[in-house]
């Protein structure tokens, strides 16, 4: 399963649009409260109105194209990677994909299978905090330690994550040797995936790995006895013709143990034979799928004398031949004449 990417994009132009919405509300509220602007507004209307002016003439904001969408963005929300607000930046982060292989038995049964990944996960070495273990981090003077700067932009203040220590509070002298101060390094870590029974080939599963999520998608061998079909299985089971004719037994491999079939006299090749909840559990349900084996009379290539004279004894009696049978006189009408006939 692909990784599902997160576009910034639309909620960058829904921000605007907010923004857009917001600056229109306060100029008109500005009109509305400032005695000189509502003059200029009533003699020129809209087009003789600068709302980015106060008045006293000065400008203390211009929201026109000349922005850039995602500054802005960026601006309102800051990076809040290290704030209170959580970690923003996860929400792009993409969750690592990983195949794994599986014999048809793994499958259909469930197993508990061992992988090692690659995550990033919090540094082993700093224990996250970014600086060289032993070393001290120095006190953030920009924004008093508190991880946020205040911006003044005339009226307004809006709080964003401190620019020089990244919302931490603190300043990293000496980073750490293995992450370089970010509090996260790249690790392998050996995982237990468990396996569900009766999963597929192709479905995907996700897994928290640490402070992270994976992507498991499973790639299912073809087996060399077993068909699949949903939760039901399929095989083939070769009898003689001496069973297929009389009937009896014969032992066929079940998904879980040897089975005995019980063949019934006059079985057809291709019949098959239902052996019910013997199949794969099904994932999405209660119970299990049936087992279905697959009747293959098996023609021998080679008789003995024996076999041979006795097989011509039985076809000399059979009436219900289209054609001819080598070794056998047959009549014009397909009957095998009186004389033939053993008695």
């Amino acid at each position: 399963m692909p990784a599902r990417k997160i576009s910034r994009k639309p909620i960058i132009r829904d921000m605007c649009t907010i923004m857009q919405m917001f600056t229109v509300g306060r100029d008109f509220q500005e009109v509305l409260s400032d005695e000189v602007k509502r003059k200029q507004y009533d003699a020129y209307g809209s087009a003789g109105f600068d709302p980015g002016a106060s008045s006293s003439g000065q400008s203390y904001w211009r929201g026109g194209p000349s922005v850039d969408p995602e500054e802005l963005f960026r601006k309102i929300f800051g990076e809040f990677s290290s704030s209170s607000f959580g970690d923003f930046q996860t929400v792009f982060d993409q969750p690592q994909e990983y195949i794994m292989e599986l014999t048809f038995n793994q499958a259909a049964k469930g197993v508990n299978k061992e992988f090692t990944v690659n995550i990033m996960d919090t540094c082993e070495r700093c224990d996250g905090k970014g600086n060289e273990p032993g070393t001290k981090v120095q006190h953030c003077h920009y924004c008093g330690g508190s991880g946020m700067e205040t911006i003044n932009t005339g009226p307004f203040v809006m709080r964003s994550t401190c620019r020089r220590c990244g919302g931490r509070g603190s300043i990293i002298t000496t980073p750490c040797v293995v992450c370089r101060g970010a509090g996260q390094a790249k690790q392998k870590k050996r995982v237990t995936i468990p396996v569900p029974a009766g999963v597929e080939d192709g479905q995907t599963v996700r897994m928290p790995v640490g402070k992270r999520e994976i992507f498991v998608t499973f790639r299912v061998q073809k087996s060399p006895v077993f068909r699949r079909d949903g939760a039901d299985i399929h095989s083939d089971l070769f009898i003689s013709i001496a069973q297929a004719i009389l009937g009896g037994t014969a032992k066929a491999q079940g998904l879980y143990e040897t089975v005995n079939v019980t063949i019934p006299a006059g079985i057809q090749t291709d019949q098959k034979i239902r052996l019910s909840g013997k199949g794969i559990p099904r994932i999405n349900s209660y119970g299990y799928g049936d087992h279905y084996i697959h009747i293959k009379i098996r023609v021998p290539k080679r008789l003995t004398s024996r076999q041979q004279n006795l097989i011509l004894s039985y076809a000399e009696d059979e009436t219900d031949v289209e054609g001819t049978v080598n070794g056998v006189t047959q009549t014009s009408t397909g009957k095998r004449p009186g004389s033939n006939v053993l008695t």
